[in-house]
C-alpha cells in the first residue's frame, strides 16, 4: 500500500485501516502535517496547526488500538475545526481584527463531539469574517484559494474546510452554513457538503436553535463518510440526540437500504443569478439520471425570495456576533452589521417563520428538489474586493448563494454533490434538497448518484503527485 493509497482513501476507510493496524494514528497524523506544512503557504486553508499535540493524541490512540476494545467510527483520523468554533488550548479569531481572540480552556459542543467520535484535531480552519462571505479574504491572513485552480476563491465562509481536504491536507472537515457555507465550498472544490436539518446538530453558542439560520456539518469526498459524521455531530454514535426527531437507525446504516422512487423537482433557474449554461447542463443531466434510475422527474420553478427577504436575518445573525469592535471590521462585514443592530430577535423569528411557512407550501409537496448549488463558475480571488459593500454582497454573496440561502430559512436538508467540471475545468456542484428532517432521504439520493456518476477519482491538481 502507497501513501497515495492511503491519501485517496476516505475518512472511514483510513480508520479501518488504523483498525486493522495496516497504517497508525502517528502515520497518518504524520502525513496530513507534512502536507499542510509543505502546501497551506499557497493555499491559507489553516489558520492554526497543533502539530505537537496532534502527534501526542494520535500516539494515544494508538495505544488503545493496541489494547484492544470498542473504538469510535473515527478513532484515529484527522480532521480540522472551522475557527468559529472553540478548540480547548487554542485561539479563536472568527477569521476578523475587529473581535477580541478567544483562549479556550474547554471544547465547546461541536469539537467535543468530533473528539468524542475519535478525530485527531489537526488545527483551525480559515473562514470568512465572522463567517458573513462566501468567500475567504478576511484582513487576517491571505486569501484562501481553491485547489483547483488557486486564481479562485475556495468559496465560503467555510473555504479553509473546502481547500484542505481538495488539496489532501486532510480526509474530512468541519463546516457552518448559515446560508451556504457548507454547500458553496463543497461545490467551487469539488466536494460532498452536508447541511443538515435545523436542530439535528446541537448549537455550540448557546443560541435557541428552533429558529436560527446555521448549523454545522461535514465536508468530505464521500457520502459515507458524511453521514458517519453527522451521526457523530448529532449525537446519534456516541452522544444524546438532538431534539430532532432522530431517524431509525444512524445514517450511515441507513445508506445501506434501497431507496424507493421518489418525487423530483428539479430547475437551474434563479431570479437572482444567470446560471451559467455548463452549470445548467450538468443539473439537467442529474436529472435525467435520476428519472433513469426510476425517480419521478419533473422540471419545476422555485418558490419566489428575494435578497431582501433574506438580508435582515443574515444582518442580525452577523450583528449579534460578541465582543466585536466594529470600526476595526471589513467594509462588507460592517455593512451587514451596523443594519442589524437594530433589528430584534423577536423580530427575525417571526420573519423567518414567516417567509419559511411560504416557502414550505411549496417545497412539500415533493420530496426532494434540485438545483444548481451555485449558478456561476468559481470567482476569481479579489473579484469582489475592489467593489463598495452593497455590490460586493448583491453582486458576490447574493449570486454565489442564490440558491442555498433558501434551504437555512426553511431549516431543510441539503446536500451539495460534485456532478462535474466546466469547459474551463471548474467543479460543479448539483444542490440535493429534502423535505424537512428529512435528512436520510438526502444522504440515499446522494448515495444513488455518488454510485451511477462516481466523482472521487476526479481530484484537484494539488492533490495529485506522490506523497507525502
Amino acid at each position: 500500500m502507497s501513501w497515495n493509497d492511503v491519501l485517496s482513501a476516505t475518512a472511514l476507510e483510513q480508520a479501518g485501516m488504523i483498525r486493522a493496524r495496516a497504517i497508525s494514528s502517528e502515520e497518518l497524523t504524520r502525513l496530513y502535517l507534512d502536507r499542510i506544512a509543505r502546501m497551506n503557504a499557497g493555499l491559507n486553508a489553516f489558520v492554526t496547526v497543533f502539530r505537537r499535540r496532534a502527534l501526542a493524541d494520535a500516539r494515544e490512540k494508538d495505544g488503545l488500538v493496541r489494547a484492544g476494545g470498542t473504538l469510535p467510527t473515527f478513532h484515529g483520523v484527522p480532521i480540522g475545526i472551522k475557527d468559529l468554533n472553540l478548540v480547548r488550548y487554542s485561539w479563536t479569531r472568527m477569521g476578523s481584527r475587529a473581535t477580541l481572540p478567544i483562549f479556550a480552556p474547554i471544547d465547546d459542543s461541536t469539537a467535543a463531539s468530533l473528539r468524542r467520535g475519535g478525530f485527531v484535531i489537526l488545527g483551525k480552519l480559515a473562514t470568512s469574517e465572522l463567517g458573513a462571505m462566501p468567500i475567504v479574504e478576511p484582513d487576517t491572513h491571505p486569501p484562501t484559494r481553491n485547489p483547483w485552480n488557486p486564481r479562485h476563491t475556495a468559496g465560503g465562509s467555510s473555504g479553509g474546510s473546502g481547500a484542505a481536504v481538495s488539496a489532501g491536507l486532510l480526509p474530512i472537515a468541519h463546516g457552518s452554513d448559515g446560508g451556504g457555507s457548507i454547500r458553496i465550498p463543497a461545490a467551487l472544490c469539488h466536494l460532498y457538503g452536508f447541511k443538515p436539518s435545523r436542530g439535528r446538530v446541537p448549537n455550540a453558542f448557546g443560541k435557541p436553535d428552533q429558529d436560527i439560520l446555521y448549523t454545522c456539518g461535514p465536508i468530505a469526498r464521500s457520502v459515507a463518510d458524511a453521514a458517519a459524521m453527522l451521526d457523530v455531530l448529532a449525537g446519534l454514535d456516541g452522544g444524546k440526540p438532538h431534539w430532532a426527531p432522530p431517524p431509525r437507525m444512524s445514517y450511515r446504516a441507513l445508506l445501506g437500504e434501497k431507496l424507493k422512487p421518489l418525487k423530483i423537482r428539479f430547475t437551474s433557474k434563479s431570479p437572482l443569478v444567470a446560471t451559467h449554461p455548463d452549470i445548467a447542463a450538468a443539473v439537467e443531466g442529474a436529472a435525467k439520471l435520476l428519472s433513469e434510475l426510476g425517480h419521478h422527474v419533473e422540471e419545476g420553478t422555485l418558490p419566489d425570495m428575494t435578497v431582501e427577504e433574506f438580508l435582515p436575518l443574515w444582518q442580525h445573525v452577523i450583528s449579534d456576533v460578541p465582543l466585536v469592535r466594529w470600526s476595526r471590521a471589513q467594509a462588507v462585514t460592517r455593512w451587514l452589521a451596523e443594519p442589524g443592530k437594530a433589528l430584534s430577535a423577536r423580530a427575525m423569528v417571526t420573519l423567518r417563520r414567516t417567509i419559511s411557512a411560504r416557502l414550505l407550501a411549496d417545497f412539500d409537496a415533493v420530496d426532494v428538489w434540485l438545483t444548481p448549488t451555485v449558478g456561476i463558475p468559481t470567482p476569481e480571488v479579489g473579484q469582489f474586493a475592489r467593489l463598495p459593500p452593497k455590490e460586493a454582497f448583491y453582486g458576490g454573496a447574493a449570486g454565489l448563494g442564490a440558491f442555498t440561502a433558501t434551504f437555512n430559512i426553511t431549516g431543510q436538508p441539503a446536500a451539495s454533490v460534485p456532478v462535474g467540471l466546466t469547459k474551463e475545468g471548474l467543479p460543479i456542484g448539483l444542490q440535493v434538497a429534502g423535505r424537512a428532517l428529512a435528512d436520510d432521504v438526502v444522504f440515499a439520493l446522494s448515495r444513488q448518484l455518488e454510485e451511477a456518476a462516481p466523482w472521487r477519482g476526479r481530484t484537484a491538481p494539488l492533490f495529485r503527485g506522490d506523497a507525502p
